[in-house]
């Protein structure tokens, strides 16, 4: 049996200060994660903590130096060899009864590993068999988000819709798009994302929405907005007009003698907020025939001559 005073290197006489001090620093050379890989390392800090779990223990130390148990903790007063409880071992570092006593010290040396290396538990010390244990558990951590980007049309952010997505496990999820989602706008998935660690909850899935681009509606607010081109006869003599919205096509009523650029508006087919609605504004625009009309020319030349009139003027232009 190795001798717990020789292998700390410390007289039998030594105060518990003394103990402590020579086993953090030869705890710091030969700790495992300082040499990966290195049995003969690895054997010698699981006898130095063997050794500092008697030392280090007032009550052990006392019924060692009288004899009572030798320096794995077996009883030495009966004939039948047993092994008992040690105590606790290195029983979760952090100074609990039976084990390792640093205080509150920030610059111990597990501490400053478990920090470094995001562990929750770790454990060395004889077990009731006499064998030597010594592990390492991780805490449980939450798995990290994941991150995805969903395109969705126009009229149906606007709206709201469903639609299915496939994550890289190859598991298919059902996403509501809310009516009213703006572009670059995301949404969190519960316990969707990657899988935690030792037990751990599952992260998010946070998915960005894109919202496409449409060839005639942008939005401002919760307005849509829209240019609609007329002819010169509706503009003129008025008349119904079919007009594109986020939910469907509906009928707009053009005035006659309506000008280019008047704004109508179409209540409630905007975009929806909450339990209310924004409105579509409709921008006339006059649109003459893409090929010139002989009859058209010859009429307005002589309809110019009786009804001289000039729009710039009303505007304070000429």
């Amino acid at each position: 049996m190795d001798d717990p005073y020789k292998l700390l290197g410390v007289a039998k006489d030594a105060t518990a200060d003394q103990i402590k001090s020579s086993y953090r620093k030869l705890a710091r050379k030969f700790h495992p994660d300082l040499h990966p890989g290195d049995k003969e390392a690895e054997e010698k800090f699981k006898k130095l903590s063997v050794a500092y779990d008697m030392l280090g223990d007032p009550a052990k130390r006392a019924r060692y130096d009288s004899g009572e148990i030798d320096s794995t903790g077996n009883e030495k007063r009966t004939y039948r060899r047993h092994s008992t409880n040690t105590g606790g071992g290195f029983g979760g570092f952090g100074g609990g009864a039976g084990g390792f006593k640093f205080g509150d010290n920030a610059d111990d040396i597990f501490s400053e590993l478990l920090r470094r290396r995001n562990k929750g538990k770790a454990g060395a010390g004889p077990g009731a068999d006499g064998k030597f244990w010594f592990e390492e558990e991780e805490a449980a951590m939450r798995g990290a988000d994941s991150q995805y980007s969903l395109k969705v049309p126009f009229a149906e952010a606007a709206v709201g819709t469903t639609k299915r997505i496939t994550l890289p496990t190859g598991k298919n999820l059902d996403i509501k798009v809310p009516a009213g989602t703006k572009d670059a706008s995301t949404l969190r998935l519960k316990g969707q994302g990657n899988p935690g660690r030792n037990g751990g909850p599952a992260g998010d899935a946070l998915i960005e929405i894109r919202v496409e681009s449409h060839p005639f509606f942008t939005r401002e607010g919760d307005d849509v907005l829209i240019t609609l081109p007329i002819s010169l006869p509706e503009a003129v003599l008025g008349g119904k007009v079919t007009v594109p919205t986020v939910d469907g096509k509906v009928s707009l009523n053009i005035p006659a003698n309506t000008s280019g650029g008047v704004v109508m508006r179409l209540k409630g087919k905007g975009i929806h907020h909450g339990k209310g609605r924004g409105d579509q504004l409709v921008t006339l625009k006059i649109v003459l025939p893409e090929t010139p009309d002989a009859d058209l020319e010859h009429f307005l030349k002589g309809w110019a001559a009786k009804h001289h009139y000039d729009p710039r003027s009303r505007s304070g232009m000429d």
